[in-house]
Parts: structure tokens; C-alpha cells; sequence
């Protein structure tokens, strides 16, 4: 269909590469978006502009906001079950309730059922793209990639790697986990949308041996993506360190490996050495803010204004189930909460940027999603600041572009999301979204 689909509602987003998002957004109080064929035609003010496209079906979003597709940077679908389970700090969390729940997922019809729901999430709470952590089960991960695939969805995903310091039958081998990764990416990496991440889980669960198979698969396929953990927890840390102590820092266990490069996203990052902010920079790998997951694990505040002056790539991410919510807005609000503990402060724009054009540019994918740009994919959500009683009384008298992100940060949840749109499609409309669908 090449009939060209009109959207009206006030838009905002980022268009370029920005030092300084608190100034270099675009906004429209009355814009207009145009779309054809799952591409952005056209973004700009909507009495100016609409009758440039006179056979346009015009959908009528006025007085709701319309931002890019939230790109979350660091999850683990088979964690979905597990959201709030109580207590624990990471070493424990893990071999308590995550190794258990991952077990499930070498049932390839559960894993499918489980995707499902998992990418409904994502959709009713305005995310479009997710850098995803699967199981080790190489069926689950051809699960997750068929389920997103339904959607045209630009997802980002990898089996999970460990073959060691884990419950038996949750582990691979070296060979298998760079043979099932092969073979994961032959069949999904550049599939239509969708993209493959090299997915060691982190240093303590892959040998010296995974971890250099998992090094020349890297280097095989320079474009794929990859993604581990990193300095989430001070035992963790010592872990490491025991585990490699001929490696300077946790950090350089990745890199003698060849595992550091622009496109990999390292989760955390919350206790850094100086040269592992060094090298990180030097290598253009990005760190996934998790903020809500580091609180609730006891893991520690992260240094956001540190990473900005070292010029490292963040983005945030909601770190679903460390993490306690799948919402994007929620996860922005406690990035803040965290910032004012460091004695900073992280202006709305800055975190919004964080979650769009900034996490594209992190991944490389900017001419793709991350802004409206024309010549982008189609990947937009509409939310509805007034979407309750409270944020009704709350917008009444302020609906500057700054404050409308920075309270719905606070306030907002899945109820503010009116639809969200994958490659100019609705996957998520709230009106018209049942019960069941919604499970």
C-alpha cells in the first residue's frame, strides 16, 4: 500500500547528534507526521503542512504527545514470570530465582507462550525496540526472534552463553555456545528488522575457553552485536577478579577476548575503574543504565555525570526482571532519583534522549529508529498526558515540552500510552486492546 498515513499530535524528538539535548530538540505544539510504506515521509507543523498530502488518511491525535519508539537497552525475557520476586542481592537473585525460571525455556512451546506476552509488554508500555537477553536454550531465542518477527520489530537479541558456575542443566559448552550462536545469527541477524547480539551472560559464567570462541565469532561476523554485564556488584567484582586475576580490571577480561567494540552493551557499569572508563571509550561500547534493577538489588548508584564527561555511550534500559517495571517513563523517573543521590541532576530532556536518538546512536542505528527523521522506520508511540484524574490536575496550567516528559516520568505507566507503532502499524492500541490481549 503506498497511500501516504497522516498523524496529528504534538511531536518531539531529537533529529540530530546532541551534547546537549536540553537544547537540541524539535518540537511541534500542532505537528504533523507523515508515513508511507513504514517510513517517515515527513515531520512538521500540521496547518502548514497538511495540504501537502490531500489523499492522506489522517489520524487525529491533538492534545496527546507523539515521541519515537522507546528503545530499551538491556532485558531478559525469560525474567518476565519472575517481575518483584522478593529479597536477595545479585549472586544470590540469580541462583535463587533466575537460574530455576530459565529452566522452563527449554520447552520450545513455552518459551513461545512466553514471548508473546513478553513482546505485548513491550508494545503496551511504548517500547519499539529491546536489546534482549534469551536463555541458553537456543529454541527459545528462535522463540523470541519468530514472535518479534510477527511484528516487523527492530529487536536485538542473543542466546545466552555459560558453561560454567551455573546449575548443570542450564549450561553449554564452548563449541555449542559459538555453534548455536552461528547458526542463531545465519537465520535471524539482518532477517527482515531483526539483529543478533553475541550474549555471554557475564565473566563468571563463561570459561576462558567459551569466552574465546565467543571472541572469533565477533570477529567472524563484525556487525552483530554484543552484550554481557559489567561491575553490577562489588562481590561480583572480587568474583572476577578471582576467576581472571591475570586481566588489569573486570572490564579487560571483554577486551583480551575481543569482545569491546562500538554496538556492544555492557549492563550496569556501576563501579568502574578509570581505566575501564578509558577503555571504554576508546572502544566505543556503550553501558545500559539500569536504574530501577540496581535499586532494587541493592547494586548501587550509577554515575551518569561520570560517563558523560568520559564520553561513554549510555542508554537506559529497564533491566526486566532485576528490573521492576516495563516501563520506559517509570525507568527514566528512577535514572533521576539516582542522579539527585550522586549530587546531580538529569534534566527530562537528557533522559528522554537517553532512551530514543541517543541509545540509536549508542547502537549505530540512527539512520533506523532513535528520531522521526524522514527516511527513518515508523517507530512511534502517542501518549495522553492527562490519562487520570491526577495528571489531568497536574497538566492543567503546565504543558511545556520539558515539564509534560519530567512528570509523566514520574506519574506515568502503561495507562498513559494511547498506541505505539512498529514500522507505521499500530501492535498496541489502548482503546482497542482486550484483557486478553493484554496477558
Amino acid at each position: 500500500m503506498n497511500t501516504a498515513q497522516a498523524y496529528r499530535a504534538s511531536i518531539l524528538h531529537f533529529p540530530t547528534h546532541s551534547a546537549c539535548p536540553k537544547q537540541d530538540y524539535q518540537y511541534f505544539e500542532d505537528g504533523l507526521l507523515v508515513t508511507r510504506n513504514g517510513k517517515i515521509e515527513f515531520i512538521g507543523e500540521y496547518k502548514t503542512h497538511i495540504n501537502q498530502y490531500p489523499e492522506s488518511d489522517i489520524k487525529d491525535y491533538s492534545g496527546k504527545l507523539l515521541l519515537p519508539g522507546f528503545i530499551d537497552s538491556h532485558l531478559h525475557f525469560p525474567q518476565t514470570e519472575m517481575l518483584a520476586s522478593f529479597g536477595e542481592q545479585l549472586l544470590d537473585w540469580l541462583a535463587d530465582y533466575t537460574f530455576p525460571v530459565e529452566r522452563k525455556f527449554a520447552d520450545p512451546a513455552y518459551a513461545s507462550h512466553i514471548a508473546k506476552i513478553f513482546i505485548k509488554q513491550l508494545h503496551r508500555h511504548g517500547t519499539t525496540t529491546g536489546m534482549v537477553y534469551s536463555s541458553v536454550h537456543k529454541q527459545a531465542a528462535d522463540a523470541l526472534f519468530r514472535e518479534a518477527a510477527t511484528h516487523n520489530m527492530l529487536l536485538i537479541a542473543g542466546k545466552v552463553c555459560m558453561d560454567r558456575h551455573c546449575p548443570d542443566w542450564l549450561q553449554d559448552t564452548p563449541k555449542s555456545a559459538q555453534q548455536d550462536s552461528a547458526a542463531l545469527i545465519d537465520k535471524w541477524h539482518n532477517n527482515g528488522r531483526l539483529r543478533y547480539a553475541i550474549t555471554p551472560r557475564f565473566a563468571p559464567t563463561s570459561s576462558p575457553e567459551q569466552l574465546h570462541l565467543l571472541g572469533e565469532l565477533a570477529q567472524q561476523y563484525p556487525d552483530v552485536f554484543i552484550q554481557t554485564h559489567l561491575s553490577e556488584n562489588h562481590k561480583e567484582i572480587a568474583w572476577v577478579k578471582e576467576l581472571f586475576p591475570e586481566r588489569k580490571n573486570y572490564l579487560d577480561v571483554y577486551d583480551h577476548f575481543g569482545l569491546l567494540r562500538k554496538g556492544a552493551v555492557l549492563g550496569h557499569g556501576i563501579h568502574l575503574e578509570q581505566a575501564e572508563w578509558q577503555r571504554l571509550q576508546e572502544t566505543q561500547a556503550s553501558i545500559a543504565f539500569c536504574p530501577t534493577s540496581n535499586l532494587f538489588l541493592g547494586s548501587g548508584l550509577f554515575d551518569l555525570a561520570k560517563a558523560e564527561q568520559q564520553n561513554v555511550p549510555v542508554m537506559l534500559a529497564t533491566d526486566v526482571g532485576g528490573g521492576t517495571s516495563f516501563s520506559m517513563l517509570r525507568t527514566m523517573g528512577e535514572a533521576y532519583k539516582i542522579c539527585q543521590l550522586k549530587g546531580n541532576q538529569m534534566d527530562p530532556m537528557h533522559g528522554l534522549y537517553l532512551m530514543t536518538q541517543g541509545a540509536a546512536l549508542g547502537l549505530g542505528l540512527e539512520q533506523e529508529i532513535g528520531n522521526l527523521n524522514p527516511g527513518t522506520d515508523a517507530d512511534f508511540v502517542i501518549l495522553d498526558p492527562e490519562f487520570d484524574e491526577l495528571s489531568t490536575l497536574r497538566f492543567k496550567q503546565h504543558r511545556s515540552p520539558e515539564d509534560l516528559i519530567f512528570a509523566l516520568s514520574m506519574l506515568a505507566d502503561d495507562r498513559a500510552i494511547v498506541a505505539t507503532y512498529v514500522a507505521g502499524t499500530a501492535v498496541y492500541h489502548r482503546h482497542t486492546q482486550t484483557l486478553e490481549g493484554a496477558l
